[in-house]
């Protein structure tokens, strides 16, 4: 059962207040981390406008959820830079930051309400902020059932409005589209070009390249731990088709896809 997000910027109230859209919302810098023993980042170096949607790609094992916990306050780097908002990133920088790795963690036995109710009081925000973010987000319908009748995409989608409560300058999402039918995708493309739109800065991880090509501005490629490729999607495509140029790339730089 899907809702349609509204057509109206509802997420405006939401988007950070006086949002500066010009400059970048996130750098990063010769990025290093060992994991186990691995080194599952090795110099990555980014740069994220404020206000676009940006991409991070690359092959299953080439760093990307290491490098999103650690803009989300979940890992520490090794080595390197991150500057959020042009700051270096410290334990307040995550005040600003909105995030979703690796699926939401959420109660089988509360509703989305009931989440969003705990979750506002938890961070201090007002409890009436919830009701219009699951509008945003399209899961008014759906507010009072409990969430292990839930399927993955509502979830989801319910995950995105906990990480929107506290008003974020940077949204960051691991697979934003997982779990969500084609009618699902084509609404939270548009609740992310929105909230861009407002000036809320949307990092994503993808292996959907179809998806990414609709939605993001630029793009990253990582591979094993490194930076590959930043820029537009037509400098990553290959004779107009990103998923060629993707592929080609990792073959140039010596990428294992595992």
């Amino acid at each position: 059962m899907h809702s349609t997000p509204n057509a109206n910027p509802s997420a405006a109230a939401y988007a950070p207040a006086n949002a500066n859209t010009r400059g970048d919302a996130l750098r990063i810098s010769g990025l290093t981390k060992t994991l186990g023993g691995h080194r599952a980042l090795n110099g990555v170096n980014l740069r994220v406008g404020a206000g676009e949607v940006y991409g991070l790609l690359g092959p299953n094992g080439a760093g990307k959820t290491t490098l999103m916990k650690i803009i989300s306050g979940l890992l520490r780097a090794d080595g390197g830079q991150v500057e959020l908002l042009g700051r270096p990133f410290d334990r307040s920088s995550l005040r600003s930051v909105g995030s979703l790795v690796e699926g939401p963690g959420l109660w089988p036995r509360l509703n989305a309400e009931e989440h969003l109710r705990l979750h506002a009081r938890l961070r201090g925000v007002p409890e009436e902020t919830g009701p219009e973010l699951l509008r945003t987000v399209g899961m008014e319908e759906v507010s009072r059932r409990r969430v292990s009748a839930f399927s993955l995409g509502m979830r989801w989608r319910l995950g995105i409005a906990i990480a929107l409560l506290a008003r974020p300058r940077l949204l960051v999402l691991d697979e934003p589209t997982n779990g969500l039918d084609p009618v699902g995708m084509r609404d939270m493309r548009e609740l992310l070009r929105r909230l861009a739109g407002e000036g809320v800065t949307v990092f994503v991880s993808s292996h959907q390249l179809d998806q990414v090509s609709r939605i993001c501005d630029r793009v990253g490629v990582i591979a094993e731990g490194s930076t590959r490729y930043e820029g537009a999607l037509d400098g990553l495509a290959l004779d107009g088709d990103l998923e060629e140029g993707f592929f080609a790339l990792l073959s140039r730089t010596s990428a294992v896809v595992r």
